[in-house]
């Protein structure tokens, strides 16, 4: 098996040890794995050895939740909250699908950028309506294998009419609106879990790094069945549930609205809630589904970017954590972050929870932003046996940083230089299971040129019969302004907005 030595860097372990604490040493990479940590490592004569003088070396990023979905559409909107975007990004009134080739060319850009800055795990929920097809699901794989990044995989599913997961959407929208949205019959859960094992059986573990995991859309767009048999399956494969839930206050509102109790009070009296269920968002939790979420051991993907554009909210990180709540840091999908950067999410992350309340020593720090960003999101993917940090015998997932430009000069402290200064320009090499994907800042494993290209001539076609549906979509708009105007009025015993206007 090939030998990589890196000798005489910086090392950022973030394994229980040593955490956030950097010191030097050298790390021997073999078969793809973590052989040892150590200092004056031997290595085979026909080893590659790199120089880790000046260089940090630490885990890979990963990115707890994101929707490659949404890629062709970053920079596209702003100004709308969820509700309203929702009805552009993903259109009620639907048009062709996607075809193969953009599908694929879709999800290569998403990886191509994760990789470049320092994403070596992602977790993808994209959305493929109007039906779930293996053929197009090997599609998404297939663009992560060639690309080399690591990821659980899923398209969404949602069964519950979308006028019937939304409060107040029978009240305000006019009767022959509604007629025309008649979807057919709703996928049922059996047929769901069937499509579910179909892609274990012939996807599941590809490359060695890819996963099939289950991703019921959230709780108010699925019925009991569906979210209690995803939760079976995902237990029985040793998978996440990757589902969203309360990310916003009308949410808040649809779950006393629909259920008579908060929506993860719906998800624990459903039976799935448990160290499987990793939830996007959690923004609108109180201090009893706090408690629960603790309690059932769950995790938190935290999109601290998108939060902010859609005007959801600041989620109560220091709670959650408190709790024992496992929490990694998502970017969600690039039309409502417009990157695929961690480190973007790092940033404001560590800054945007100040503002919280004025009891500073509960404001989120540095290290515990780097271990969301790491063995955090690794735990919330299920994946901390295989990386999310730099341990032997874990992946070699790992990321190789010059500590000599602008981001770390003069160099204080490493933890916050990566968290409040570094933006993914410092890095040099980027390893997925010891294979370098990225050298000098360029992709290795595919023509990155070549593909750009084709992206270029093909993707402003798409975008013009997308914005067709745009038009015909903005029918609904006033509909849903008058829901998210009913749902942010109403006084619910909490608030999650900053600033004077919440």
């Amino acid at each position: 098996m090939p030998q990589t030595l890196i000798k005489n860097a910086t090392l950022l372990t973030m394994d229980a040890a040593n955490g956030s604490k950097p010191f030097n040493g050298d790390i021997l990479i073999e078969g793809g794995r973590i052989a040892a940590i150590g200092t004056n490592l031997a290595a085979r004569p026909d080893a590659a050895i790199i120089d880790g003088r000046d260089r940090l070396v630490m885990p890979g990023l990963v990115n707890a939740h994101t929707h490659s979905s949404e890629t062709f559409f970053r920079g596209r909107y702003e100004g709308m909250p969820l509700e309203i975007w929702l009805l552009y990004a993903y259109p009620l009134l639907m048009g062709p699908v996607i075809d193969e080739r953009l599908l694929y060319l879709r999800s290569l850009l998403l990886a191509m950028e994760s990789l470049r800055n320092g994403v070596t795990t992602m977790c993808d929920d994209f959305f493929d309506p109007p039906a779930h097809d293996l053929s197009r699901l090997s599609a998404v794989f297939s663009a992560y294998a060639d690309a080399g990044i690591r990821a659980n995989v899923s398209s969404a599913v949602m069964n519950v009419h979308t006028l019937d997961a939304l409060p107040y959407a029978r009240q305000v929208m006019p009767l022959h609106l509604q007629e025309k949205l008649d979807f057919g019959p709703p996928m049922s859960a059996a047929a769901y879990i069937d499509y579910c094992r179909s892609a274990f059986a012939a996807l599941h573990g590809r490359a060695g790094r890819l996963s099939f995991m289950i991703a019921p859309s959230a709780p108010q767009r699925c019925t009991p069945d569906m979210l209690q048999a995803c939760h079976a399956l995902a237990v029985e494969m040793g998978v996440p549930l990757h589902t969203h839930i309360l990310e916003t206050k009308t949410q808040a509102v649809t779950g006393q609205a629909f259920f008579g109790k908060s929506l993860i009070a719906y998800m624990r009296d459903l039976g799935a809630l448990s160290r499987n269920t990793t939830i996007a968002h959690a923004v609108w939790v109180g201090e009893d589904d706090i408690a629960v979420m603790g309690e059932a051991g769950c995790s938190v993907a935290h999109n601290a970017v998108s939060n902010q554009k859609l005007g959801a909210g600041i989620a109560p990180i220091r709670q959650l954590l408190d709790a024992g709540v496992t929490v990694g840091l998502g970017t969600d999908g690039v039309s409502s972050n417009d990157t695929a950067r961690i480190f973007d999410v790092m940033r404001v992350a560590g800054l945007v929870h100040s503002v919280s309340g004025p009891d500073h020593d509960r404001w989120i720090r540095a290290d515990e932003i780097l271990a969301m960003a790491t063995i955090g999101g690794a735990r919330s993917a299920m994946l901390e046996d295989v990386t999310g940090s730099l341990e032997v015998g874990k992946a070699a997932d790992l990321l190789i940083l010059d500590l000599t430009t602008l981001s770390f000069t003069p160099l204080n402290d490493i933890a916050k230089h990566l968290v409040y200064a570094e933006n993914g320009s410092s890095i040099e090499t980027v390893m997925v299971a010891g294979e370098v994907v990225v050298r000098n800042g360029r992709l290795q494993t595919i023509d990155e040129a070549a593909i750009l290209a084709e992206i270029r001539e093909r993707v402003p076609a798409h975008l013009a019969a997308h914005a067709e549906l745009e038009k015909l979509n903005a029918a609904f708009h006033s509909t849903m302004a008058e829901i998210h105007r009913r749902s942010t009025s109403k006084a619910i015993g909490m608030n999650r907005y900053a600033g004077n206007d919440g």
